[in-house]
């Protein structure tokens, strides 16, 4: 007597979104910065932003990117990966670099920085085109701000900076609404929080679309 023949199919991916967490550790991170360089707080306690870009924007962030590579998720590891790495390379250019470059031209090095993020923001912005209004809201705030804080630090314009830090604040609030909207709509199973999804956007993404 012959056994049925039985096919091996994969079990199902149980990986919760790791969107909301990489979301929320950018929020946080961008919130804490962007109120020193909108001088909204004294200068002076400027390390404290350290720890969290450490430890929340960075370590998590990044670990967040990564989960969404195991999701088969290209743009938000892309996003997460990139942008846990910028705070881990903030955290060291400040604590490591920063203090050690020529007091006339340092402004350029960190200019370039902020460049090369606001280049690698910009063309994210496009793909977050494909992903929901939340989302993309981030990516066009967050150009904003690179590009204002890169012509900033080449113009050493402390106005500008305050500029750049206001826009700053603005885009931690969307991060964090976008964050808000994932993992509450995760938890409830159903759209309580909009995320307004664009068209022809894909279902897959940081911020999902089955609960826009």
């Amino acid at each position: 007597m012959s056994t049925p023949a039985t096919t091996d199919r994969p079990a199902p991916d149980t990986t919760a979104d790791p969107g909301p967490l990489g979301l929320a550790g950018f929020a946080a991170t961008t919130f804490v910065l962007s109120s020193f360089n909108a001088h909204l707080i004294d200068q002076n306690l400027l390390t404290v932003v350290l720890p969290l870009a450490l430890f929340y924007g960075g370590l998590v962030q990044l670990l967040a990117g990564m989960w969404e590579f195991k999701k088969g998720n290209t743009f938000g590891a892309t996003a997460f990966g990139s942008y846990g790495a910028f705070w881990l390379s903030y955290a060291a250019y400040v604590k490591f670099v920063v203090g050690d470059l020529p007091p006339d031209t340092a402004n350029q090095a960190t200019g370039l920085y902020l460049l090369i993020w606001a280049i690698f923001t910009v063309y994210m912005t496009v793909a977050a085109l494909r992903t929901n209004a939340a989302l993309f809201a981030v990516f066009v705030a967050l150009s904003a701000t690179f590009i204002v804080l890169t012509i900033a630090e080449f113009d050493t314009s402390v106005g500008i900076t305050k500029v750049g830090g206001w826009i700053g604040l603005v885009t931690a609030l969307l991060a964090w609404y976008a964050s808000f909207a994932v993992v509450t709509n995760s938890t409830w199973k159903r759209a309580v929080v909009p995320v307004f999804p664009l068209v022809g956007a894909h279902r897959a993404g940081p911020v999902e679309e089955a609960h826009s």
